[in-house]
């Protein structure tokens, strides 16, 4: 259940208060080309208190979009791939990409302490070399004739499908 805002605290403040209760997963952001869904992931994280989300690449985000919840957010900006791979090194790094996928999300047994969520681009996706240097990569289930989700929508859905495992008895 959400906390009732603090809003007599700094940010600062608030994100002491809520670094205990952080999740251990962290969200990566590859070069996604729409700053309004970036800010909407950023605001979907903080409701799943991700450990942090990891932006590559210069690109804006909206901040309108993630409702002020960046400002208690830890949000890292790393250049380019390497430098991702550089920052998330000894975690677990899963793409989510529908074509390459090994594993439907539903069909995750267990999802690894650390574990680094990598979402790409609507348009381009992940890049090969972040796939290929992927411990896994997820698709979530699609029916219908659409072939891909919003990337904020993709990343709600993998952000909830960790928490309904791990959070199961902090339900409203």
């Amino acid at each position: 259940m959400a906390l009732d805002p603090p809003l007599a605290q700094s940010p600062d403040e608030v994100r002491a208060l809520l670094a205990p209760l952080r999740s251990d997963f962290s969200v990566a952001v590859h070069q996604a080309g729409n700053a309004f869904a970036v800010g909407a992931i950023v605001r979907v994280a903080h409701s799943f208190l991700a450990r942090e989300i990891i932006l590559v690449g210069e690109a804006p985000y909206y901040p309108k979009a993630s409702m002020g919840m960046e400002k208690y957010e830890r949000i890292v900006t790393v250049a380019d791939d390497a430098a991702l791979l550089r920052h998330v090194k000894g975690r677990p790094l899963w793409a989510v990409e529908k074509e390459r996928a090994r594993l439907s999300v539903y069909n995750v047994r267990t999802f690894p302490p650390g574990v680094v969520f990598l979402f790409g681009s609507e348009r381009f996706g992940v890049p090969e070399a972040l796939l290929a240097a992927a411990d896994e990569i997820i698709a979530i289930p699609m029916y219908g004739v659409n072939h891909s989700f919003p990337v904020a929508v993709a990343a709600g859905i993998v952000m909830h499908e960790w928490a309904r495992r791990y959070f199961p008895g902090r339900a409203l």
